[in-house]
């Protein structure tokens, strides 16, 4: 039986009448246009979306991951805005957990991406690749060995999660992390974990990944067609709890962003620290005079009293709202500073599974408008990383809805 771990909180600019729950990622399911660079120009891929033949991949460790070359469906390198030029809308969904349990909410989900060229980010839990005749092998920082707030898959939902992550990595998309066992109250929650607690759950996480076929025994499935070691640059924390000491963590393993605050503004992100901060944001939300987070979960929260199976009546009316709340957080942006939308997921049937319908709507309303760019958290770092550091200091200085006075080209050359 699968457990859903629950908290509530205010959110920055959300009114106290709106406390909203984080979801607990149980049971899971972004993007830059697969032939354009997340500024505009073709892609450099392939086009390619096998794993090349066994003999010419390198297998690392165990034979559960192996480097395979380059990612297929990547754009080629981003280069700097020009002097006045409008920036790009860019829009990450992501999902937290990405296993797959035979509701086929994975496999839907890469193929409206491939329909839409549209790259996303899928954050791992690294317990949905561990089988539960093993679990005494994770070792939760302030749990017993092998407890998990998330359960364990079956065998078989195992494999359907192998043979999907390998798929979305083909395709362009990105691996990162959800850590381990989902701990989101009571003595041993995340948010009082150490830093040092946080460099074992991580190595945890990434052990499960690279050493799922010694732990399954299974020698007949094909490898992760990557290294995980290399393509792990950030993470989302469970119910986006201990953000501020796992950054130290983070920072020290290299890694490139986190996307772990609640309740964050529609405004151009910054660093903390060296580690580049993607919250997820607070939208408006019909029919109400205050702001909800940017999470599949959060509008449930409000919607069904944090139920997940509330009134069947009402589900029509929920999924228009869901629908709207994401629209109305895109249009936002989209429409005025352009600053970065971030969405978070689950591959989840909740209230009758329309909050998969709410974002499938949302991404074919956005992806083909212009200007807008559907890319991977790690993509959109790496136009971070190109950009004049007071082009970007400029437009942090644009606030929620807040259009450049006089266009782009007189706002950029303002002093």
């Amino acid at each position: 039986m699968r457990h859903i771990s629950r908290r509530g909180l205010l959110g920055a600019g959300i009114g106290a009448a709106a406390a909203i729950g984080i979801a607990a990622c149980g049971r899971q399911s972004g993007s830059t246009p697969r032939d354009s660079a997340p500024a505009g120009g073709k892609s450099g891929g392939d086009g390619s979306t096998k794993p090349p033949p066994r003999n010419e991949a390198r297998l690392i460790g165990d034979g559960s991951t192996s480097d395979t070359g380059k990612q297929p469906h990547q754009p080629p390198a981003p280069v700097p805005l020009e002097p006045g030029e409008t920036p790009p809308q860019f829009v990450v969904f992501s999902w937290d957990g990405a296993g797959e349990v035979g509701n086929g909410l994975f496999p839907r989900f890469l193929e409206l991406a491939k329909d839409h060229d549209a790259a996303m980010t899928f954050f791992l839990s690294g317990l949905y690749l561990l089988p539960e005749s093993k679990k005494t092998l994770y070792r939760p920082p302030n749990n017993a060995p092998g407890a998990s707030d998330i359960g364990y898959l079956t065998d078989a939902h195992i494999k359907e999660t192998l043979k999907n992550v390998r798929q979305a990595w083909l395709d362009g998309h990105e691996i990162g992390t959800h850590f381990n066992g989902h701990f989101c109250g009571g003595n041993g929650t995340v948010d009082r974990w150490t830093p040092q607690q946080w460099r074992s759950e991580i190595d945890q996480a990434v052990s499960f990944v690279t050493e799922w076929r010694t732990n399954t025994g299974w020698t007949d499935l094909d490898p992760l067609p990557f290294d995980y070691r290399k393509e792990l640059v950030g993470a989302r924390t469970p119910c986006l709890l201990g953000q501020e000491r796992l950054l130290p963590t983070a920072a020290k393993l290299g890694w490139r962003y986190d996307a772990s605050s609640p309740g964050g503004l529609q405004k151009w992100p910054d660093k903390i620290g060296d580690v580049w901060d993607f919250p997820l944001q607070s939208i408006p939300f019909p029919g109400h005079s205050f702001e909800v987070l940017s999470m599949d979960y959060n509008i449930l929260a409000n919607q069904s009293q944090n139920s997940t199976k509330g009134m069947p009546s009402r589900y029509p009316g929920w999924r228009q709202q869901a629908t709207d709340a994401y629209l109305g957080g895109f249009h936002r942006a989209y429409e005025s500073n352009r600053a970065p939308f971030f969405i978070g997921n689950h591959f989840e049937e909740w209230n009758g599974g329309i909050y998969m319908d709410a974002v499938e709507e949302t991404l074919k309303r956005v992806a083909d408008q212009k200007d807008v760019r559907l890319v991977s958290f790690r993509q959109f770092t790496d136009w971070l990383d190109v950009q004049d550091p007071a082009v970007l200091a400029k437009l942090r200085t644009l606030e929620v809805g807040q259009a450049p006075a006089g266009g782009w080209n007189s706002f950029f050359k303002a002093a």
